[in-house]
């Protein structure tokens, strides 16, 4: 029997209630976990969906998802990997919880990738277990909150933390919204770090306010 005989591969179409994110080494967005009629299922998440997904997705919110579904034919394993996650609108009887969102709706824009939606914020992760926090996690995070205030980026950037990272001797570790790991990392370091990955949006700041100050020059 060839590796094609032994799997089923079909399209598939649900619509469930988010329950959480599936994480892998405390960081690597994977999946879906959702609540549907058949019960709770776990959907794992096409590479580009990944890379820009929002974290802040509200758990409750109920979910339209569409992909591919692989029924191993020896097993009876069924695997659910989605290519377009949307909101499913209305309310499915709990309670009055809606979905926050309109029927249709893409849900998956922004999250680790620098935030492309109006409301979404880039992600920067950071390692809150015990081996990070001890070598100085707590003063980062501080950095980190001072660095994006000074620089009026904490409206646009939030900072959250993950389990463990696997780097426990190399900590504090964290993830900026490009990806891009750091360990060892000092809160001396934090300001020009934020400079390096947010550069164009501190640029941006910049004129505008270069533009504010004109502005009110002019009008006197």
């Amino acid at each position: 029997m060839s590796k094609f005989d032994k799997n089923q591969v079909s399209e598939f179409c649900l619509e469930g209630r988010f329950l959480d994110f599936a994480i892998k080494d405390g960081y690597k967005l994977k999946g879906l976990l959702l609540a549907t009629a058949e019960g709770e299922c776990y959907v794992k998440l096409a590479k580009d969906l990944r890379a820009a997904f929002n974290l802040q997705l509200p758990k409750g919110t109920w979910l339209q998802v569409v992909g591919e579904k692989t029924l191993d034919l020896k097993t009876g394993e069924v695997k659910l990997k989605a290519s377009q996650v949307m909101a499913a609108g209305g309310d499915r009887g709990t309670g009055g919880q809606g979905d926050r969102g309109r029927r249709g709706e893409s849900v998956g824009v922004s999250s680790l990738a620098e935030s492309k939606g109006k409301s979404g914020k880039a992600t920067i992760l950071v390692c809150q277990k015990s081996d990070c926090m001890k070598r100085g996690g707590d003063g980062v995070c501080r950095a980190l909150e001072l660095a994006l205030s000074d620089r009026s980026l904490s409206n646009e950037v939030t900072i959250k933390g993950t389990g463990c990272m696997k780097n426990c001797k190399a900590g504090p570790n964290l993830v900026m919204p490009d990806k891009t790991r750091y360990s060892r990392i000092q809160a001396s370091q934090v300001p020009a770090l934020i400079d390096k990955h947010f550069a164009d949006k501190i640029v941006e700041k910049s004129e505008n306010q270069r533009e504010v100050v004109i502005s009110t020059i002019s009008i006197r």
